[in-house]
């Protein structure tokens, strides 16, 4: 027999969670929440970790979604530095860290995602590091403190981020990249190029096409070696090696698992009743054309309250275009919308030498995906025009030319 009872049951102390929470409440949901998640803070931004706060120029209060007392005023129960061990759909009851069962009405699954892990000679020793939450943006910090020379393993946006942070902040970086170009895989090789271009300019050491081999160092991380036999040599080492979904609760429960937890196109999973956000989930896109998934603050934060609509009656798919923002430190900022990881062709508008452009990434003759480098004005169009999937026709042109006016698109 459970302990208590709760009306919903958000598991996962992030930008899901957090967000789920307040539409709930901003719906009127009167009903009891808990949320419950295994981080010592109240649900926060990530996006800070590689940036601002990674760099010592913002506070954890300011990266935080709700202030501390938001959620005692809001009726929202919140459990940190604790985990929900168990799920029984079946019986609508969940185990919770400590030994307590409780019974629920409707839950959220919003277990983010977990770092891989380097499986190399060495990686045990002190001094390499992996970014995902507070502590880990705070022991790199603290660790590079008197660092001269560090190595970021990825050249993605983890990888580019935190080069750019401590480099700005007096560092000598190296990314070591093992495409033939930094940021290729989200953006293709002739915008990665000139963003490869803009870090180089910065003093920031890119090795690409290499692989880690193994670690070397007396106790504390002293080189990187790569396959090819380079070696360089370092005082810390911060891995971006990309991220899992964390499925292992849904899997443990019986609830439908692939490359993620699966989802209908309203989020809920195969379990009625019980929904997914963020990081973790995979949901069936129209957009898309298929099972979709993505790692993406903004996504998290939306699907975390197309979630609560669900929990509340509300069986609308989740049709919201992704969008996405990087900050190579004051050097650029991206904003992208979309989700593509194929296309035929990139049309690039503006002025690609000066990194004020955006990139159109077409296929089929369809906006699949758009990136804006200082010219944010673009996405308003590049939204609609993904929205809609229309082919583009004899408007492509448009894309190209910088002075044409694009509020008629889509």
């Amino acid at each position: 027999m459970a302990d208590r009872e709760v009306d919903f049951l958000l598991v996962g102390g992030g930008v899901a969670s957090a967000h789920c929470a307040a539409e709930l409440r901003r719906r009127g949901a009167d009903g009891s929440i808990l949320l419950v998640g295994r981080e010592p803070e109240p649900p926060y931004d990530r996006p800070p970790l590689s940036k601002e706060y990674l760099r010592g120029e913002a506070a954890r209060e300011e990266a935080l979604v709700h202030p501390r007392d938001w959620y005692g005023e809001n009726d929202v129960e919140l459990l940190t530095r604790t985990s929900v061990t168990a799920l029984d759909p079946e019986a609508r009851t969940a185990k919770i860290q400590g030994g307590e069962e409780v019974r629920f009405g409707k839950a959220l699954l919003a277990t983010g995602a977990m770092v891989n892990i380097l499986r190399v000679d060495g990686a045990q020793l002190e001094g390499i590091h992996y970014l995902r939450a507070f502590g880990s943006s705070d022991a790199i910090r603290d660790d590079v403190a008197a660092a001269e020379h560090v190595v970021c393993v990825g050249g993605s946006y983890i990888g580019a981020e935190v080069a750019a942070s401590l480099t700005a902040i007096g560092k000598r970086c190296t990314i070591v990249e093992i495409e033939p170009v930094v940021l290729a895989r989200s953006f293709g090789e002739e915008v990665g190029e000139r963003l490869q271009r803009l870090l180089a300019d910065h003093d920031v050491d890119i090795v690409t096409g290499e692989t880690v081999a193994a670690f070397e160092g007396d106790e504390r991380v002293e080189t990187v070696l790569t396959e090819s036999g380079r070696a360089i040599d370092c005082d810390a080492v911060v891995v971006g090696a990309g991220v899992r979904p964390d499925t292992m609760l849904a899997a443990r429960a019986g609830i439908e698992v692939g490359d993620g937890i699966d989802c209908d196109s309203g989020l809920e999973t195969s379990v009625p009743g019980v929904f997914a956000a963020g990081d973790c989930c995979s949901y069936e896109s129209g957009l898309h054309g298929g099972r979709a998934r993505f790692e993406h603050w903004d996504v998290a934060l939306q699907q975390g309250r197309h979630a609560a609509r669900g929990m509340l009656g509300d069986k609308q798919p989740y049709t919201v275009v992704p969008y996405f923002f990087s900050d190579l430190s004051d050097w650029a900022s991206l904003e992208y919308v979309g989700g593509a990881s194929e296309w035929d062709e990139v049309i690039l508008r503006g002025d690609p030498e000066a990194l004020e452009l955006s990139a159109w990434y077409v296929r089929s003759d369809r906006l699949v995906a758009a990136l804006s480098i200082g010219r944010p004005e673009d996405l308003m169009a590049a939204r609609r025009l993904i929205e809609t999937g229309r082919e583009l026709g004899e408007e492509r042109a448009m894309l190209a030319d910088a002075d044409a006016d694009l509020d008629d698109l889509g």
